[in-house]
């Protein structure tokens, strides 16, 4: 498989995404289903919901499949 990192930001923070960690435990979509979509395009879709709800949601992935970084302590 094609290793792929795609990072989506909601300006405050950004949630990276790294495909071949993924196990697919639906973690993500089951926990926050109005931002996690896998049949979407985005399927990451950050501004249906608050940074702290996405930061509490991207901890809970049990692969590290998904992070987080806060964009101010970027640059």
């Amino acid at each position: 498989m094609k290793s792929i990192k795609k990072e989506y930001s909601n300006g405050e923070v950004t949630i990276v995404w790294k495909n071949e960690l993924c196990i697919h435990s639906g973690n993500c979509a089951r926990g926050l289903p109005t931002v996690f979509k896998p049949k979407e395009r985005p399927w990451i879709q950050v501004e249906n919901a608050s940074t702290q709800e996405l930061i509490e949601q991207v901890k809970k992935c049990p692969s590290g499949a998904l992070s987080f970084y806060m964009n101010s302590e970027q640059g």
